[in-house]
C-alpha cells in the first residue's frame, strides 16, 4: 500500500509538472533554456561541483514559476472578483521567479565567464574524450523529447502515459550507450533483454498501446545514435 501510495504521489507530481509546461510558456522557455545551459556546462567542461552549482540555480528558476502557477490558480480560486490583494499576490509570485532568474543570471555569468572565449574545436574534443559525458547527453536529449512529446501530444507524463513512452525511450537509450560503449556481446543482450521487458511492461500494464511503446523505443535508440554519430 506504502509502495503504491508513494509511486501515486511521483505520477501526481510528474503530472503537475507536466501541466505547467504545458500551460505556461514561461515554463517552456525556461525548460528548453536550462537543458541547454546543462549541455553547454558540459561542453565547457565544468567541473562536478560547477554543474552541481548549475543544477541547483537552474531548480530554483522552475520551482519559482511552478510555485507562481499554483499561486496563481489558488488566487483565480478564492477571488473570482478583481482585488487589490489578490493582484499583490500574484505579482509577488510573479516576483519571485524575476528575482530567481537573476540569480540564475548573475551565477551563470560567474561560472561561465572564466569559460570564454572557447575554441568549437576544444570543447567538442573535450566531450568527445569523455564517453560519460557523451552519454549524459544522449540521455538529456532522449528524455527531453520524450517530455516534448507529451506536450505535443498533450497526455501522460515523461514516465506514465501517452506518446512517446518515457520508460521505453531512456531503456532503449541506455542499451545503445551500451551498444556504443563496450563490445561483451552478454552485456549487450543483457541490457536489450532488460529494455525489452520495460517495454513489454508498459504494454502489459496497459500503461501504453504497443505504438507509444515502439515509438518511445525508437526515440531512444535514434537519439542516441545521433548524439554518438556527432560527438563520438
Amino acid at each position: 500500500m506504502r509502495e503504491q501510495r508513494f509511486i501515486e504521489s511521483f505520477n501526481a507530481s510528474l503530472e503537475g509538472f507536466i501541466y505547467v509546461l504545458k500551460t505556461q510558456r514561461n515554463m517552456r522557455i525556461h525548460y528548453l533554456a536550462s537543458v541547454l545551459i546543462i549541455l553547454l556546462g558540459i561542453w565547457l567542461n565544468l567541473s562536478i561541483t560547477e554543474l552541481m552549482i548549475l543544477s541547483v540555480t537552474i531548480t530554483i528558476v522552475l520551482v519559482a514559476e511552478m510555485a507562481n502557477t499554483a499561486m496563481e490558480h489558488m488566487v483565480d480560486i478564492v477571488k473570482t472578483e478583481l482585488h487589490p490583494l489578490a493582484k499583490i499576490i500574484k505579482d509577488v509570485a510573479a516576483g519571485s521567479v524575476l528575482v530567481a532568474s537573476i540569480n540564475a543570471v548573475i551565477i551563470g555569468y560567474i561560472l561561465f565567464s572564466g569559460k570564454t572565449p572557447f575554441n568549437v574545436e576544444e570543447g567538442l574534443s573535450r566531450v568527445r574524450q569523455s564517453p560519460w559525458h557523451v552519454s549524459f547527453i544522449a540521455l538529456i536529449l532522449v528524455f527531453s523529447l520524450a517530455v516534448i512529446g507529451k506536450v505535443i501530444f498533450h497526455k501522460g507524463t515523461p514516465l506514465r502515459g501517452g506518446m512517446p513512452s518515457g520508460h521505453a525511450a531512456v531503456a532503449f537509450a541506455v542499451w545503445t550507450i551500451v551498444t556504443f560503449l563496450t563490445t561483451n556481446s552478454i552485456v549487450i543482450i543483457l541490457t536489450f533483454l532488460m529494455a525489452f521487458l520495460i517495454a513489454r511492461h508498459r504494454i502489459k500494464d496497459a500503461v501504453h498501446t504497443i505504438w507509444e511503446v515502439a515509438a518511445g523505443s525508437l526515440l531512444g535508440i535514434l537519439g542516441t545514435i545521433l548524439i554518438f554519430q556527432l560527438l563520438k
